[in-house]
């Protein structure tokens, strides 16, 4: 049962007190033991990838282990929820996520954390393009020919996502929205799942990113019908954007590193400069791009800006679309 949020509000305040009576010195001191960083999604993905090389970042900086604890789960707000409810004490700290922080709650998926009151935003790390990825051996090799396929075989393409509600899943509706095309979405438990089903031939197309998809392209088990980005990527330059099939078409998420609400400012600035410092460095920010991905860096402030402004987008988004939870 939810505790009445005056009592949360109370006891989130007396534990940021007593934390803050803690002297300086045992500040400088923290780390003093393994940092968990939960994952909302199963191994494989690119949050996976991307806790991982953040993960060693940190380790490197502050001298203790970051153990990456992989929670999927209910369109990833199982673990976002996990966090919420942990010790504010720097020893728990979330991947944060588009899917749980913004898609899930504007779609008013039930979830037991608010995004912008139980959490304090450390940085973000990612911004995630996804790509509308297929079956090697299915028939449209770009977007074009994929909605001129998809229009005369309504209801008969499946399209894998992440789980319901997430920013994958919400690339599907939005680009049928867009285009009037008709497919049947098949919810998994992370990306992974998705990915094996669909180079298995079970699965005809999925919005991902391409961190895990690359390499399975020179060889023709997948191909990427078109990136949902706002400009071509660096590390596929060759391959088109949605939008310029589809005008106006995005599906972009990010990753960020975010704490449970009370944790201390004196421990949220020493992440955010070891985070920021550790992702942009060009060995990082190469690696990143290679995988697809691009890398980024924010304050606190920067990060709680863009989740409140993406919540008012997302939600005028899924209310002009029409989209509901009992219609998916």
């Amino acid at each position: 049962m939810r505790r009445p949020q005056r009592f949360l509000s109370l006891t989130t305040t007396l534990a940021a007190l007593l934390l803050w009576e803690i002297s300086t010195p045992v500040f400088a001191q923290y780390p003093t033991k393994p940092i968990r960083l939960i994952v909302p999604y199963p191994p494989g993905a690119g949050t996976d990838f991307t806790a991982r090389a953040l993960g060693e970042r940190i380790t490197e900086a502050l001298g203790q282990q970051v153990v990456v604890d992989s929670r999927p789960g209910a369109a990833a707000t199982l673990g976002h929820g996990l966090v919420a409810k942990s010790p504010p004490d720097g020893y728990t700290l979330l991947l944060a996520t588009t899917g749980g922080m913004v898609s899930a709650p504007a779609l008013g998926l039930p979830i037991i954390y608010d995004p912008l009151k139980d959490f304090v935003p450390i940085g973000l790390t990612t911004f995630v393009p996804y790509s509308l990825v297929a079956h090697g051996g299915f028939p449209p090799n770009n977007m074009r020919d994929f909605i001129a396929y998809a229009k005369e075989r309504p209801g008969k393409i499946n399209f894998g996502s992440s789980g319901t509600g997430t920013p994958n899943h919400m690339g599907g509706v939005f680009l049928m929205k867009m285009t009037g095309i008709d497919m049947l979405h098949v919810p998994y438990k992370g990306g992974g799942p998705v990915l094996t089903d669909l180079i298995a031939g079970q699965m005809h197309v999925c919005f991902i990113s391409l961190t895990s998809v690359m390499p399975h392209v020179p060889s023709g088990r997948l191909k990427v019908l078109g990136v949902g980005y706002a400009r071509r990527l660096k590390s596929a330059p060759d391959i088109p954007t949605i939008a310029e099939t589809v005008p106006g078409f995005s599906n972009t998420g990010w990753w960020g590193l975010v704490a449970p609400q009370g944790t201390p400012r004196p421990i949220i600035d020493r992440l955010n400069a070891v985070a920021n410092k550790g992702m942009q460095t060009p060995a990082m920010i190469q690696h990143f791009i290679n995988n697809g991905l691009e890398p980024t860096a924010s304050t606190p402030e920067g990060m709680r800006d863009l989740i409140a402004s993406e919540l008012q987008l997302w939600r005028k988004m899924v209310k002009d679309a029409n989209v509901n939870v009992k219609s998916m």
